[in-house]
């Protein structure tokens, strides 16, 4: 599993967002400059956590994004499902057994399914108060 940039950059974002607490709206091209991001790019990272609910927008004059509930309540796991899509170790575990024609007789299938379950178990074991309280110590 790599994850990728767009991945980086939204858990970077929320991680901002997270500094910057639950009351100001941040703009875009603040956001953009603070973590070394195209504004263009950083436009449909933003559309993305925005239309899952990740974060308030509001546009015009004094418009930006925030988080809309407490960084407790959001995990890596559910930022990088969202903009990854998976968070699947091998291709033949993306879909379940049914996307592997092997599946039925595959001795191998179990050990990447017990990957994909640590990996996703470590990912939603983290919150972004978590990830700040990192960068605290």
């Amino acid at each position: 599993m790599i994850v990728s940039t767009k991945g980086r950059y939204a858990l970077r974002v929320m991680v901002y967002l997270s500094q910057k607490g639950e009351e100001d709206y941040i703009p875009l091209k603040e956001i953009a400059e603070s973590e070394g991001i195209s504004q263009k790019y950083l436009e449909t990272i933003m559309a993305v956590l925005s239309k899952a609910g990740f974060v308030d927008a509001v546009h015009g004059k004094g418009g930006g994004y925030r988080l809309n509930r407490p960084p407790e309540g959001y995990t890596v796991g559910g930022i990088l499902k969202l903009t990854e899509g998976s968070l699947a170790t091998v291709s033949c575990t993306t879909q379940g057994p049914a996307a592997c024609s092997r599946a039925s007789c595959c001795q191998a299938l179990p050990m990447w399914e017990r990957l994909d379950k640590m990996v996703d178990d470590f990912f939603e074991g983290i919150t972004l108060a978590d990830l700040l309280a990192e960068q605290e110590k």
